[in-house]
This record gives C-alpha cells, structure tokens and sequence, in this order.
C-alpha cells in the first residue's frame, strides 16, 4: 500500500468515526406527513416514537402562521412561552435532542389551545452488548460448547463501510 493510499484510509476512518451519531440519528418530522398544524393529537404521535440523544425532532408548518418554543412543564400545561428556553419560526425547524430528559414544544401564537403542543422523553442511546464467548465449564465435556457473539449496530453498518471503502479507495485496494 502506497503512504498516499495509507493517508486515504486514515482520513476515511477519522472521517467515519465522527459522523457515526450522524448516521445512527433520527430525524422525527412532528405530525408525521400533517406536520405542525392544530387539530392533531401529537401525545398519540410521540407514545408511538422512540426518542434518542443525538436524534432530531423537526417541525413542518406554514411558516406565517405557527411558530415553536420550547418551555418548560409549566409553559407546556399552561401554553405560556414566559420563559422558554428557545424559539423557532422558519416553518422547516430541526431542533437537536442532546439530552436524555422531557422536552416541551408549544406553538406560541395561541394554537397551544388547539392542541399544538408535544412532550417527548429522550433517552440515553442503548448501550451495546459487548460481544462474549461462552466456553465449556470442564476440558472432560462430552461435547463443544458453542460460541455465541452478540452483535450490536456496528456489525449492522459493517457491510456499508465496506461499501464506502471500495468507493473511495477504488483500485488502490486491488
């Protein structure tokens, strides 16, 4: 391997270790395909979603019409933006969720009332089983113990990064 092929990998797997929270991030749209508008139930839209660090919540509505703050629980029950902790009116808003606590969005221009208003509880990302080997208790068994290995999402993207090799390195490889 030529030091310029060496130098290629070397970006490459700095480059794939700091996006990995990026690719592994979901970005959940509010509403779904009705986006932030009043009328829908979005308790039912976030019990049926699970929320992680690092994941996004965005908001999609008519950007003249509705708005979102986040605010606290008192803010979120009360519909009062007094105090909120941001605000955001663009009508395509990608908000981060970088910790694992309960977040409280309202819009602000009164349609709190309506029913514009969702809680989500984020949580730490599961931490992924370490693989183990299970071996036999005594060297006097009958028969071989098998091995077992857990896999966790970084087996899952293996055959991706592979993908992404090929593509960047090409030839050099072969």
């Amino acid at each position: 391997m030529t030091m310029s092929s060496s130098a290629h990998l070397l970006i490459f797997f700095i480059f794939l270790i700091s996006t990995a929270s990026t690719i592994l991030a979901t970005d959940h749209i509010v509403g779904a395909n009705r986006g932030w508008n009043p009328g829908i139930n979005y308790t039912l839209w976030a019990n049926n979603h699970t929320f992680y660090v690092g994941d996004l919540i965005s908001f999609r509505y008519q950007k003249n019409q509705y708005n979102v703050f986040e605010v606290n629980q008192s803010g979120y029950d009360n519909c009062t933006t007094e105090g909120a902790f941001g605000n955001w009116s663009s009508g395509k808003d990608f908000i981060p969720l970088n910790d694992a606590k309960r977040y409280y969005f309202i819009c602000g221009n009164g349609q709190c009332y309506n029913g514009m208003k969702v809680s989500v509880v984020v949580h730490h990302l599961p931490i992924e089983p370490t693989p183990h080997i299970s071996l036999p208790l005594s060297s006097h068994s009958a028969a071989p113990m098998p091995v077992v290995l857990h896999r966790g999402w970084g087996f899952r993207l293996l055959p991706l990064l592979l993908f992404f090799a090929l593509i960047w390195f090409g030839s050099d490889w072969m």
